[in-house]
């Protein structure tokens, strides 16, 4: 069986920055279980995945357009420290979610000036050239339910 559309992957990986610096990985936690042609992974890996067999192992660089996107410098904005309503103190680092007009968006707090907050939108990858190693482990059709839903159900994959 081939990784194609429709298909449930489950894959042992680690991923690694241009440092070649890990930045995630499965070993010692469970393996990433996706369906394939939903859009559940980034798009460099997806498609380099394509066409693989059980036990294949994967070498992939995927450059940041293919990833998590262009770093944008635009995005990042100076906001009131009123925006953080309930929250005692503000700190570089932190991360929050904000409610905007297009739904939730994840920033993170990257300084405090007395009451001035900057905030990064950005993705922490982005911009990133991204190295993908591993191995697929398993692969199976996916269920009417799971292609119903866009997603892979149990073990490894999506709980409802």
């Amino acid at each position: 069986m081939m990784i194609e559309d429709k298909k449930v992957i489950t894959l042992e990986y680690q991923v690694t920055d241009e440092k070649g610096e890990v930045i995630d990985t499965s070993e010692g936690q469970d393996p990433l279980v996706y369906m394939h042609g939903a859009q559940n992974i980034i798009p460099g890996l997806e498609n380099a995945l394509a066409g693989k067999s059980l036990n294949d192992t994967f070498d992939v660089t995927v450059e940041p357009k293919d990833a998590y996107g262009e770093y944008n410098e635009e995005m990042v904005q100076v906001v009131p420290r009123s925006a953080f309503e309930g929250v005692e103190s503000v700190e570089p680092g932190m991360a929050f979610t904000a409610q905007t007009q297009g739904g939730p968006v994840q920033l993170v707090v990257t300084g405090v000036e007395g009451d001035d907050i900057t905030v990064d939108p950005n993705h922490p990858l982005s911009g990133k050239t991204l190295g993908f190693t591993g191995k697929i482990i398993d692969i199976r059709d996916a269920t009417e339910e799971e292609i119903e839903h866009g997603h892979a159900h149990g073990a490894g994959g999506h709980h409802h």
